[in-house]
């Protein structure tokens, strides 16, 4: 082969390869390369055809010397002229005099047929040994040179193309799938703030909706007040989702999960060098969430070092890498929650109290479980009505069960309740759960006794339980697993109402004078 040719060859291909990291759009890209063959070879024309997705048709999807009404005439059916032959059979094809072929059908009326003497060439781009287009262009090294040269370096092209169409269709099946889990996401946020407001009924949440509603189409920051398991990070989520920051980040930080110098780096980032250990640059998390929204949750356990670097970027709106002298501006909108008294930590020199007053432009406090007792049903249902879904079976609890639920004081408030009916239903041997499978410290942390069931109500039916309880082991020598098979109980479950009602050290001592009396001559 003519070393002037290998040398252009060579050329081509280190400029083809050279775009491969560079280009995103696959337009941009087909037709750099055909730009870059008219650049340094004899080609005047050239175009990619491709398949389309629906219908099946060649359509030309990139070109380089033609105009854009050119290029948009170029249709073809699969049985229609030189391309459709080439795509059909998954061969190259020659024409030599363009003025000859009856198959050249110059539908882009690009080419002047009437002068004759032009030279066509076209080869199948191939995926996984099919054809998926077809790549034409006019003659690349001249009439000195022979067609079996311009068809074995236009297949070497059309492999790099490949490349190109591989990459475009993985990254749009990546931008297909998070659209989906976007979709997916946003989904879910609604039906949990559906239900979050659907199941509270009380003033309180109707309080809270309302406050939600007025605040979240505002950049103002928020401060979320309540005890943990309330629901303020689903809270902060949604004051997300119906801002119009919702096609931006939402990104979550527990104050507390860090040390101070691990919590800096994640919030600002730095700069490659800024300490031991930085062998590259880290933007911090304030600077991916741009445009978006910060969740800082557990406000009340920042350090007092960040919570100057911090106030400084409500102030300013921009921030200074460690490491860096450049500052960034970044759009951010904060979120904050705490179950901690601030005005305390102010008095106590643990938190600034400038800060404060910058994070606390709309407070809004999330009630705990027991002060919204009227919630408490209903929530206990939903959970119900999830968990039988997901493990496709149906539950319940009985009135009496759900009346000691009522009365509880749920320190962990929604979190614990959920967390709670989940594992009742795992353990679950029926699909009414009774007030015996409850655990045993729902009653030991009862409420105030104006709130409680009076003694009368459970008296009579837990006497009168406790009494066959009783029977049922005096009858079976106080083996526990006889009586539990008299009442047709489970181990697990007598094993509970023994405890319940006290008559371990009953137990213990009956069989030692049965031991005793058996020990008798």
């Amino acid at each position: 082969m003519n070393s002037r040719i290998c040398e252009l060859e060579l050329k081509v291909l280190y400029e083809i390869s050279r775009i491969i990291g560079r280009v995103l759009q696959l337009e941009q890209a087909l037709e750099t390369i055909l730009s870059i063959l008219s650049e340094t070879l004899s080609m005047k024309r050239g175009t990619v055809t491709l398949q389309e997705e629906k219908g099946g048709r060649l359509k030309i999807f990139a070109s380089h010397g033609m105009t854009a009404e050119e290029q948009e005439r170029g249709v073809y059916c699969q049985d229609e002229g030189v391309t459709g032959m080439i795509f059909r059979s998954a061969q190259p094809f020659v024409v030599p005099d363009i003025g000859k072929e009856p198959l050249f059908l110059n539908k882009t009326r690009s080419r002047p047929v009437e002068k004759g003497g032009l030279a066509f060439i076209g080869v199948p781009i191939m995926l996984h040994k099919s054809p998926i287009g077809v790549l034409n262009v006019d003659r690349l090294f001249g009439d000195d040179i022979s067609f079996e040269e311009d068809v074995r370096f236009l297949t070497i092209v059309g492999t790099f193309m490949t490349q190109f169409i591989m990459l475009d269709r993985e990254i749009k099946q990546r931008e297909d799938r998070l659209r989906r889990e976007n979709r997916c996401l946003k989904a879910e946020i609604s039906r949990k703030y559906n239900h979050f407001f659907m199941v509270g009924k009380s003033p309180a949440m109707v309080e809270a909706q309302g406050n939600i509603e007025k605040v979240a189409p505002s950049r103002a920051p928020v401060l979320l007040l309540g005890e943990s398991g309330t629901g303020k990070t689903l809270i902060a989520r949604i004051i997300h989702e119906l801002s119009d920051r919702a096609r931006h980040p939402f990104i979550k930080i527990n104050c507390s999960s860090f040390t101070e110098t691990l919590l800096e780096s994640e919030l600002f980032g730095y700069e490659r060098g800024a300490f031991t250990g930085a062998t590259a640059s880290k933007a911090g998390r304030f600077e991916e969430a741009d445009g978006g929204t910060v969740f800082l949750d557990e406000i009340g356990e920042l350090p007092l070092n960040i919570q100057v670097k911090l106030l400084r970027f409500l102030q300013d709106k921009e921030l200074e890498r460690p490491g860096s002298t450049r500052n960034r501006k970044v759009d951010v909108r904060i979120v904050t929650a705490t179950n901690k008294d601030l005005e305390k930590a102010i008095r106590d020199g643990t938190f600034r109290e400038d800060l404060y007053y910058r994070l606390n432009v709309f407070p809004m406090r999330v009630p705990p479980l027991r002060e919204r007792r009227e919630d408490i049903p209903l929530l206990v249902d939903y959970f119900l009505e999830k968990v039988s879904k997901e493990y496709g079976r149906k539950f319940s609890f009985s009135p009496h069960a759900l009346e000691v639920l009522a009365h509880y004081d749920w320190p962990g408030n929604v979190r614990e309740m959920e967390n709670l009916v989940e594992r009742l239903a795992i353990v679950a041997e029926a699909s009414r759960i009774n007030v015996e499978e409850l655990p045993a410290y729902i009653f030991s942390r009862r409420t105030k006794a104006d709130r409680a069931p009076s003694p009368e109500a459970f008296s009579r039916l837990e006497e009168m339980e406790r009494r066959e309880i009783v029977a049922a082991l005096e009858r079976n020598n106080w083996v526990q697993s006889r009586a539990a098979r008299d009442l047709g109980l489970t181990l697990r479950q007598i094993g509970y109402r023994i405890k319940k009602f006290g008559l371990e050290n009953l137990i213990v001592e009956r069989r030692a004078r049965a031991a005793a009396r058996n020990r008798r001559p």
